[in-house]
């Protein structure tokens, strides 16, 4: 085979090879490796050598990728034969270089011919072309420790091959490594030594630190790291051989005996290494962490391994859950359960999630609140109840809202808003006391005093008090009436694009928009908000006082509503008209305003006593007990967009 012809072959398989390694990786990399992706389609897919790599490393990343694609490289293979490139060796040794070679020695031969010339220097240019698209591969793999990858796949194969379960079903441990941190930290080496501690642990590799005939381990359970000495006496030889196969993520147990080494630190003499999984991929640096915002949220396992403060959050989390229950519980109320697919999407005024059930061909959706059913237990016989629920709202994603979040709802018969004002104080007060130990906690920039009493103010004197212009504010009398509260909603320059809008709404949706511009991101400190218009409020029983607003106050801090509760309308006559004045508002169009729930009027007619209800964020009061900024941060698996390349594509 002449050298041009040769070449071309050659460059062809380095085409091949590529497109074979980036098809693997179009699922994986980040978003600016797209373009050259989409460059390298353009070229046919893999030879032999090509797929084999590719093969190898979707087997080592992807076990769960499309069979289909994994069967197709297999076909590839069974073609062809030979050796498997090493993206390292071909970019050091790049057909760029080889084309140099060749114009150096046989440049008499370049010269008689050219044709062949002209030929090799197209080419030439062609692999440099290539040779960057190769230096860029190259990081990538570097970067992202695919090659890390194939060595740990070998260490697999050389464990297996020592004859030890790389997947065992169980290891029996004596103790956590939490318990003995706990337990035994604080005891000095004569009283280890006296007391002769041997236990069994288990747990991830933290670090390794091999020094000839003997080394290190620290494992982790997430919560505290403990230090292992293997001795190569100490252990048999299939042991010492599994030490050196070891790596950073693997899970290993270990039997022997609690000790202080000579610089003093809690410390297993290792009798015996278990083997229990290994990490194909490579963790997050132990060091440096794992800081990319988007990818925590969406590898939340990788989140957690790389960093305790995260699993400190949700520890926190549910630890406010539990402490939540037990304030209930001391008082009388009884935890319930109640739908979540519900026939009408009521309970609160939002866009539903909906789903078919096939079974009864029926439509239902996704619950938005669970109150109608907690109020039908108070008509049936139940004076306290609770749940702590999941809710559903087809709504918009920020820093304080999600799709999917987790609500407190509770119900007192015989009670009023009042009432629960001060269980709310006494509620939140205790859970902050619980897992903060003070009352003053630090929320961003912010210092969030919820030493009681905490403040309140109507919606209007809320209006008024924050107003912007601290030298011309509105009065009482100018924020009571449609007239004044669009005057006054015309000089912010927040609303003044919207007051042809706000001109055919109602008094009491003007107030709260004006309120939502003007007040809410002002209330750092707990302050109930109360007083508000009965058109924002189509559950509330109405002020005897001025039925133009109702008995509903909200708690909010740091900016967000926390909490939401009011007096329950039990006159089905009033609610009827409530729900026929939201209908109203869905036949012009708002999607979000609640149906009619017949079956729910017919319980009231049943006859409910008076009674209170109130919802609180869980996922919003985890946020300021953990100084987190946003709700992805205290869920553990937030929604998030597709990652590109990997949506349906049917």
């Amino acid at each position: 085979m002449s050298e041009p012809v040769q070449l071309e072959e050659y460059l062809r398989e380095v085409q091949r090879f590529t497109i074979a390694v980036y098809e693997y990786i179009e699922n994986t990399t980040p978003r600016n490796y797209y373009k050259l992706i989409e460059s390298l389609k353009s070229h046919q897919v893999a030879t032999a050598n090509a797929s084999a790599f590719a093969l190898q490393v979707i087997e080592t990343r992807e076990p769960n990728v499309a069979e289909e694609h994994r069967s197709r490289l297999r076909n590839y293979i069974n073609l062809h034969s030979g050796p498997l490139p090493s993206i390292k060796d071909v970019v050091a040794n790049s057909d760029l270089h080889a084309l140099n070679r060749l114009q150096e020695e046989k440049s008499d031969i370049l010269r008689e011919s050219p044709d062949l010339q002209r030929y090799v220097v197209e080419l030439s240019n062609t692999l440099a072309e290539w040779y960057q698209h190769y230096r860029r591969l190259y990081d990538f793999v570097l970067n992202y420790g695919l090659g890390e990858s194939f060595a740990r796949q070998e260490s697999l194969q050389a464990i297996a091959d020592l004859g030890i379960d790389t997947y065992p079903h169980r290891f029996d441990r004596t103790h956590s490594i939490s318990d003995i941190v706990e337990t035994y930290g604080l005891k000095n080496s004569d009283e280890l030594r006296q007391e002769s501690v041997r236990v069994s642990v288990a747990g991830r590799i933290h670090a390794i630190n091999i020094m000839g005939k003997a080394g290190f381990i620290r494992i982790t359970d997430g919560r505290a790291l403990l230090q292992i000495y293997v001795r190569s006496n100490d252990v048999d030889e299939q042991c010492w051989r599994l030490f050196k196969l070891l790596h950073i993520g693997d899970f290993i147990g270990t039997t022997g005996l609690l000790f202080r080494t000579k610089t003093d630190e809690l410390s297993i003499h290792a009798e015996s290494l278990t083997f229990l999984s290994k990490a194909l991929v490579p963790p997050p640096d132990k060091y440096y962490g794992l800081h990319e915002i988007e990818l925590r949220h969406r590898q939340r396992y990788a989140d957690l391994i790389a960093n305790r403060e995260v699993r400190h959050v949700f520890e926190t989390r549910s630890r406010v859950i539990r402490l939540i229950r037990k304030f209930f519980d001391e008082r009388g109320y009884i935890e319930v359960e109640t739908p979540m697919l519900t026939p009408l999407p009521t309970g609160a005024a939002a866009r539903p999630f909906k789903t078919h059930h096939n079974a009864l061909d029926i439509d239902l959706y996704a619950r938005i609140a669970p109150e109608l059913y907690l109020k039908r237990l108070i008509v049936g016989g139940f004076e306290k109840v609770y749940e702590i629920n999941r809710n559903f709202r087809n709504e918009g994603i920020d820093r304080s809202h999600n799709p999917e979040f987790t609500m407190l709802e509770w119900y007192e018969a015989y009670s009023e808003y009042e009432d629960l004002v001060r269980l709310t104080e006494e509620l939140i007060s205790s859970v902050v006391d619980e897992v903060c130990g003070k009352t003053l906690v630090e929320y961003g920039e912010d210092r969030i005093d919820f030493a009681r009493p905490w403040k309140r103010f109507t919606m209007r004197e809320a209006v008024i008090h924050y107003w912007p212009n601290e030298g011309e504010r509105p009065t009482l009398q100018d924020v009571s009436s449609l007239e004044g509260i669009l005057a006054w909603a015309e000089k912010l320059p927040s609303l003044r694009e919207e007051i042809l809008r706000l001109r055919n709404l109602d008094y009491g949706y003007v107030l709260g928009e004006v309120f939502e511009n003007v007040a809410e991101a002002e209330l750092t400190s707990p302050t109930f908000i109360t007083e508000f218009p009965t058109e924002l409020s189509p559950l509330s029983k109405q002020n005897q006082a001025d039925p133009r607003f109702v008995d509903r106050f909200e708690l909010f801090i740091a900016g967000m509503e926390i909490a939401n509760g009011f007096c329950e309308i039990n006159d089905p006559a009033d609610q009827r008209q409530r729900f026929e004045a939201q209908m109203k508002l869905r036949e012009r169009g708002d999607e979000e305003a609640m149906l009619i729930d017949e079956d729910y009027i017919r319980a009231l007619s049943c006859g409910m006593p008076p009674a209170a209800g109130e919802g609180v964020g869980i996922d919003r009061l985890v946020m300021l007990l953990t100084n987190q900024r946003s709700i992805r941060d205290v869920i553990l698996f937030p929604h998030m967009r597709p990652e590109k390349g990997t949506e349906d594509k049917g």
